[in-house]
C-alpha cells in the first residue's frame, strides 16, 4: 500500500498506563526522506507536560492518540494546555487500515496513518462541556445510589413488620421521613404519628403500619441507611451547584 502524505510533521502516541510512546514524523523539504524521532516518557503530570513541550517543539500539523480506555485524557489535556488539539482515533479504525509493517511501532504506524490523513477523529468536546459532562454523569451515578439506599431502608423495615410503604406512596417525604426517625431514635408509633403532617391516609391505619418489631439491629442499619440518605442528598446538592456555576460560564462564552 502506497501511503501519500499531506502533512509535513505528524506526531503519534502510543499511550498506556504510565507510559507515552511518543513518534514524530517530520519532513522538512519536500523531496528529502522524512526523519524520524521517538521518544518514550512517563505517566505522571511532569512527563505529560515535558511530552507536550516536546511536541510543541516541532509544531506539528497533526497530533494522533487511540483513546485507550480513560488512559488518554491526560495527555490530552497537557497537550491541549500546549495548544495542540490532538485528534483521538478509535483503535479498531486503526486496526482496519492495511499495510502495516511488522518492524513498525504503535506510535509510528499512528503517525504514518496521520500524516497521509487516514484516520478519522472521535468527537472531543471542549474543556467546559468535558467538565460538566463529568458532574453530569457523577450525578447520575449519585442519584442511582440514592434509589438503591431508599429501597435499601424500605426492606429493612418492612423486615422488621413496618408497613409504612403500604399505606404512603411516598415513604421518603418529609412526613413519612420524620415519622420513620422518630421510630429509629426510639420513639413510640403513638409520637411517631404526630408527624403525619398534610397525609390523607387515616390515622388509624398509618398507625398500624407504624407498628412493628424493630430490633436494635433493625434500628442500627436503618439508621445507616438514612444516614447515607441524607449523605447523598448533600452529595447531589453540591454536584448541582457546581453544574449550575459551569453551565453559566458556558452560556456565557457562547452568548459573547
Amino acid at each position: 500500500m502506497d501511503i501519500q502524505p499531506i502533512y509535513s510533521c505528524s506526531v503519534g502516541i502510543d499511550v498506556h498506563l504510565n507510559l507515552l510512546v511518543v513518534c514524530v514524523i517530520i519532513q522538512h523539504e519536500q523531496d528529502s526522506e522524512p526523519e524520524v524521532q521517538q521518544r518514550q516518557f512517563g505517566g505522571f503530570k511532569k512527563d505529560r507536560k515535558e511530552m507536550a513541550q516536546w511536541i510543541a517543539s516541532f509544531s506539528p500539523d497533526i497530533v494522533v492518540m487511540e483513546s485507550t480506555g480513560i488512559y488518554w485524557k491526560s495527555p490530552y489535556t497537557a497537550l491541549e494546555n500546549q495548544g495542540i488539539l490532538a485528534t483521538v482515533v478509535n483503535a479498531k479504525h486503526v486496526k482496519k487500515v492495511p499495510g502495516r509493517k511488522t518492524d513498525i511501532s504503535d506510535a509510528q504506524w499512528l503517525a504514518i496513518l496521520a500524516r497521509s490523513g487516514l484516520l478519522k477523529g472521535s468527537f472531543i468536546p471542549p474543556k467546559d462541556f468535558r467538565q460538566l459532562r463529568q458532574l453530569t454523569r457523577y450525578h447520575d451515578c449519585l442519584t442511582s445510589q440514592l434509589r438503591a439506599e431508599k429501597n435499601r431502608l424500605v426492606k429493612t423495615l418492612s423486615d422488621a413488620g413496618i408497613r409504612l410503604s403500604a399505606v404512603v406512596s411516598d415513604t421518603h417525604g418529609k412526613a413519612a421521613t420524620a415519622m420513620i426517625d422518630c421510630l429509629l431514635n426510639g420513639g413510640t408509633p403513638e409520637k411517631a404519628l404526630k408527624h403525619v403532617g398534610r397525609l390523607k391516609a387515616p390515622k388509624e391505619e398509618l398507625l398500624a403500619s407504624l407498628e412493628g418489631e424493630l430490633t436494635e439491629e433493625h434500628q442500627l442499619v436503618a439508621k445507616m441507611q438514612r444516614e447515607h440518605i441524607e449523605y447523598l442528598y448533600r452529595q447531589l446538592d453540591s454536584i448541582k451547584k457546581n453544574c449550575y456555576i459551569v453551565s453559566s460560564l458556558i452560556n456565557k462564552r457562547w452568548i459573547y
